[in-house]
């Protein structure tokens, strides 16, 4: 028999407080604000702004405070928060060969058109401890970050005037080049280079957040569902047709950060109106491919686009973009990330984790069911070898 639950609401209540008390932790410690974040975990909000399908660096900011750092717990809260914005129209597709590049590197190319900016990246970093970073009155770095590659500025120096004084070099203060082609574009003049050629009639991409998907689901639908997929999801997808289970090993043809301009038609104006610029990430893997009998051998690509400096999404994306257009190559079908309907099922980690998470919640009803079910098939089993005759052991001779 089914009995309420008693005093559920003034428990949960007081949850509540208990979460504001460990959110803040102890009252002796600064408080960390919602700017502090933003602007000194910026990667941790890319990520939240991608998983959460909205880009707002303060409300990224503010959902981790809220959540105590939980990625997922922050991505549900702006999905959330999404859901009550009025939805005005599509912005038009924006132009990342015009991006203001803030990072551009290929690993096809060395003298690589354009030039190479490795800008902020923790690619040749040695993972060891800075344990200067847990000195509360650490210097203040003022002034232009010569680590940006291109960037016209000084030698940095800090508040107290001592401190971390970088190099000198002359091709940090050198522009950067006007002229930045993509590579798979470079590829693409000289025949060897998947051409992307848009559907007939060029319609607007499907809407996942406003259409049922269905499957096979079409290209545009699946690189919907990875910008917004989980990252570590899509990592270990990557990896796992780097490692035999989809057999692709690609080269990264180029991966730039930088800022574009988003642009959007009212109706009432009948002409582009520019919104302002946004943080991308975009990578473009290169894939051999073999040809077949109606397609001569070319490179094919994978792409992936996400919010914010956010590359290793990006290069999981991307790996997995080529892994999922398998069947259009006449390739098969064989391993998880060749599967579109594992992949865009499983990747959205709020789904995910609400479905996982629903198990701690009462579910006394199917409990009892269940356990009553068990020991009603124990008293039968014991009921039909009680009944049986006892076998007796043969006596030896």
């Amino acid at each position: 028999m089914y009995v309420a639950v008693k005093g559920g609401e003034a428990a949960i209540l007081a949850t509540h407080e208990r979460v504001a008390e460990a959110r803040r932790g102890d009252a002796a410690v600064p408080e960390i604000s919602v700017a502090q974040i933003r602007e000194q975990q910026a990667l941790a909000c890319a990520r939240v702004m991608n998983e959460g399908s909205l880009y707002d660096a303060d409300l990224a900011a503010l959902a981790l405070k809220q959540a105590q750092g939980d990625v997922i717990e922050a991505a549900f809260l702006m999905r959330a928060y999404r859901t009550t914005l009025p939805r005005f129209g599509s912005s038009e597709p924006v132009d990342t060969a015009k991006m203001a590049i803030r990072r551009r590197v290929s690993a096809t190319y060395k003298d690589l058109p354009g030039g190479q900016v490795l800008g902020p990246t923790y690619d040749y970093t040695h993972r060891l401890f800075d344990f200067a970073l847990m000195d509360d009155t650490s210097s203040v770095m003022v002034g232009p970050d010569p680590t940006i590659s291109g960037r016209e500025g000084a030698s940095s120096t800090t508040a107290t005037g001592d401190a971390r004084v970088k190099p000198e070099h002359d091709d940090l203060h050198a522009p950067l080049d006007t002229h930045m082609p993509r590579v798979p574009d470079i590829l693409g003049a000289e025949g060897l280079m998947e051409p992307e050629i848009a559907p007939e009639g060029d319609p607007r991409p499907f809407d996942l957040t406003r259409e049922p998907v269905s499957f096979p689901a079409s290209r545009d639908v699946r690189l919907q569902a990875m910008a917004r997929g989980d990252e570590g999801f899509l990592l270990g997808l990557g990896y796992s047709v780097q490692r035999g289970f989809g057999g692709n090993h690609p080269f990264v043809g180029e991966i730039r950060v930088g800022e574009v301009s988003v642009e959007f038609i009212p109706e009432e104006l009948g002409f582009a109106v520019d919104l302002g610029e946004i943080t991308l990430t975009e990578c473009q893997m290169v894939n051999q491919f073999a040809g077949s009998k109606d397609v001569p051998p070319q490179f094919t690509r994978g792409y992936g686009l996400a919010f914010g400096h956010s590359e290793r999404k990006a290069m999981s994306m991307s790996l997995v973009d080529r892994a999922l257009k398998a069947r259009e190559f006449g390739e098969a079908a064989e391993y998880p990330a060749q599967q579109d309907e594992f992949v865009l099922y499983h990747s959205d980690n709020v789904e995910a984790a609400g479905f996982v998470e629903h198990l701690k919640l009462p579910h006394y009803v199917d409990f009892q069911g269940e356990l009553e079910l068990i020991r009603r098939i124990r008293r039968e089993r014991e009921a039909r070898l009680a009944a049986e005759p006892e076998t007796l052991p043969e006596a030896a001779e």
